[in-house]
């Protein structure tokens, strides 16, 4: 048989062909040329487990990003979120407002710190000085009369006193004994009369701005016609809660200062409970304890605080006043006994006066607001403020 030297197999029929579609790769080291690739006749579909490159490059005039891959044969497209629109509500972080439910008045309608209600009694004082200073200087002018009267009746035997201390040994021990426990006795009683005046003035001056308040924290117009028709059904009710406050707060610090203490705190909301709820004598001061209990050492603290206020205040005001008194002469000179005349008592009743217009309505202001920051804590009367003042409440999200 004549070898022809073609392939194996026969006369190359089997042999696949360039025009059937399956490229033949040269063989290695044939030396042949490498054909140049061809890009555009690439698929556009990129390979599985192409990743795109971390620099990003330039896109041309007219990209638009494209959208979701496709997903590979036989495989299900994963989930894609929409895309944000202008449409849909984005997400906003909730939104405080340091004045809770708003602030129509002189106060923020939220339970308070011990600043806001210092700063709500100020506020008061200065959008209504005319109102607030007047009632104060009728209430100062007063408790500086009472307390002159007191002062020059306690005099006489003050004048005895200093006559005595001046015989030194000439004097003899029952005249020296009955000189000083009657003095005592006098300056005593002077000191618990003064302090029920006080307390008594204080509190009916509490009633009033209870008033003033009440329509001061809604941002509405008070004038004292208003307060007065507001205190006047109540006047009678209003002077009792006075006067029993008075006393037994005075009396309980006699015996003994835990007692008084805890009287002059849990009955001190009874006047603005009384004037503002329309109740009863009883009801004032046993709304005055319901409010105060539970929160019975804040309370303490912030009237504790505006005492102290007020003292100070009073004192930097009267020190003009007391120079030419002889007070510094006795502190001086402890041995002797000064006795001031009537001038020197008229001059330290009208620093009283200066002073007493300030210092009075501020403690009851901060009484008043103390009273209204209990109930907005303890029965959500912010709530109804803002109803009543027609505010509406700001959108927490």
């Amino acid at each position: 048989m004549t070898n022809t030297g073609g392939a194996p197999g026969g006369d190359g029929a089997d042999t696949p062909t360039p025009s059937q579609g399956v490229p033949q790769a040269p063989a290695p080291g044939s030396g042949e040329p490498k054909p140049p690739e061809d890009h555009a006749a690439s698929q556009a579909t990129p390979p599985r487990g192409w990743q795109a490159p971390d620099t990003q490059a330039t896109p041309p005039p007219g990209w638009e990003a494209p959208g979701p891959p496709a997903a590979p044969p036989g495989r299900q497209a994963p989930h894609q979120p929409p895309p944000f629109t202008a449409q849909q509500p984005q997400y906003q972080p909730p939104r405080w407002n340091p004045h809770g439910l708003g602030k129509p008045g002189v106060i923020a309608l939220r339970p308070l710190n011990v600043g806001d209600i210092l700063d709500g009694a100020i506020t008061a004082i200065r959008r209504h000085a005319l109102l607030v200073l007047g009632i104060g200087a009728v209430v100062a002018v007063i408790s500086a009369a009472l307390t002159f009267v007191m002062q020059k009746y306690a005099l006489a035997d003050l004048e005895g006193f200093a006559t005595t201390v001046e015989l030194g040994p000439a004097a003899t021990e029952e005249e020296l004994r009955n000189v000083v426990f009657g003095t005592f006795g006098d300056l005593i009683l002077v000191l618990i009369s003064s302090t029920l005046v006080s307390t008594f003035l204080l509190t009916v001056t509490t009633g009033l701005m209870a008033a003033v308040m009440g329509r001061a924290a809604l941002g509405r117009e008070v004038t004292f016609g208003i307060a007065w028709r507001e205190v006047q059904p109540r006047l009678l009710p209003l002077l009792g809660v006075a006067f029993g406050y008075a006393l037994l707060s005075t009396i309980g610090i006699l015996l003994c200062i835990i007692p008084g203490v805890l009287a002059w705190a849990f009955w001190a909301l009874a006047a603005p409970a009384l004037v503002l709820e329309r109740g009863t004598f009883r009801q004032a001061f046993s709304r005055s304890v319901k409010l105060v209990g539970g929160g019975f050492w804040r309370v303490l603290g912030v009237l504790l605080l505006a005492w102290v206020i007020q003292s100070f205040f009073q004192n930097i005001i009267q020190l003009p006043f007391t120079i030419g008194t002889g007070v510094f002469g006795q502190m001086f000179n402890p041995g002797k006994v000064t006795v001031p005349g009537t001038g020197e008592l008229l001059l330290q009743s009208a620093g009283q006066i200066i002073a007493g217009t300030i210092a009075i309505p501020f403690v009851a202001l901060v009484t008043v607001i103390v009273y209204l920051d209990q109930r907005m804590r303890r029965e959500g009367m912010d709530i109804e403020l803002a109803r009543a003042a027609g505010v509406q409440p700001p959108q927490a999200w």
